[in-house]
């Protein structure tokens, strides 16, 4: 097969940033993706209906003419169904994060409890609102995930009518997990389809593959891959794709994130090519999509083609520089103009 199209690609977790970010990093998402579900980390964090409708307001200036559809999201915090009622229109999910977990989440929930939780889960289960969750504690690193795994089962279990994403699965009882409770699926990334652990440290540390949740082991990388190419339809594509200036990256404190947005679909296709699943592309880049998050297919196609692509050293901006996964490498597959 020399060319594939696939119909609606849609990225289900992005981080566009804002401000002069987002005028460089947004483009490269809806250029090719039909739409997808834009994180509310900011700072400060969308957490009402006014900051919802003015982000979006940016992005759809950021995006220009694109025919992309932003899904918006909420920051997570108690909620009353008569807000939620209120602002459902607008958003497609509310965003959990574990206070400091990761970037821009020091406003996030400092305790999972149920009971507590109930009144606004209950209300989103109502009205249909998925729940998606940035699934770690403050373990041991690698362990995170891991750990995190009872917290998912007591919310499955406590709120069954609740739809919940496991975001940006990372180990293999993850994946065990996501297959056992009928309100569970999950957002898989690609470089966590691509690399272990021992691809950012393993040698001389390579800054622009460090994330969080960070890359594991082999083992759960071919746990990510098998379901992945399986065309599960528990399995959604989500970038994680999080954009951050080169200076940020590259020092001693070096960022979390991996900027992956503009080689995301041909990376995607060579990995699936080499698994012999390209069928299967077209249920993990859409078509699971919409079925969990109750979407219309959008009438974007994109096509690629078997053609060498050359991945940009680097995308640039309001003077800043910004790295791409894989960059100066060749991925055998381009999308086509």
């Amino acid at each position: 097969m020399n060319t594939i199209t696939l119909k609606s690609p849609f990225d289900m977790h992005i981080h566009f940033r804002d401000g002069d970010m987002m005028k460089v990093v947004a483009p490269l998402s809806s250029a090719n993706f039909a739409g997808g579900i834009i994180m509310p980390n900011l700072v400060p964090p969308v957490d009402t209906k006014e900051a919802v409708i003015a982000y979006k307001s940016r992005v759809m200036d950021a995006i220009g003419d694109d025919d992309f559809i932003p899904f918006m999201t909420l920051f997570f915090k108690p909620y009353t169904k008569e807000f939620l009622s209120d602002v459902r229109d607008k958003i497609s999910a509310v965003k959990l994060y574990p206070a400091g977990i990761t970037t821009n989440s020091e406003g996030g929930v400092e305790s999972i409890d149920t009971v507590a939780l109930a009144p606004t889960l209950n209300a989103m289960s109502e009205l249909n609102l998925p729940l998606c969750v940035h699934g770690e504690t403050n373990g041991f690193v690698m362990d995170r995930e891991s750990e995190f795994m009872s917290v998912y089962e007591e919310l499955a279990i406590a709120f069954p009518k609740l739809t919940i994403i496991m975001e940006h699965i990372t180990t293999k009882d993850a994946v065990n997990l996501v297959q056992q409770y009928d309100n569970l699926y999950a957002t898989i990334t690609l470089q966590h389809l691509l690399i272990t652990l021992d691809d950012v440290a393993g040698g001389m540390l390579a800054p622009h593959l460090f994330c969080k949740p960070i890359a594991k082991r082999p083992e759960d990388r071919e746990a990510l891959v098998n379901i992945a190419v399986s065309g599960n339809e528990k399995i959604m594509f989500g970038s994680d794709s999080a954009p951050h200036p080169k200076h940020a990256k590259e020092n001693c404190g070096c960022a979390a994130g991996v900027f992956t947005s503009p080689i995301a679909l041909q990376a995607l296709t060579q990995l699936f090519e080499a698994n012999n699943s390209l069928d299967n592309l077209q249920k993990f880049i859409s078509d699971n999509a919409c079925k969990i998050y109750n979407m219309q297919p959008r009438s974007k196609n994109i096509t690629l083609i078997k053609k060498d692509f050359k991945v940009p050293e680097y995308y640039e901006g309001f003077g800043e520089k910004i790295v791409p996964m894989y960059f100066g490498d060749t991925l055998s597959w381009s999308i086509k103009s």
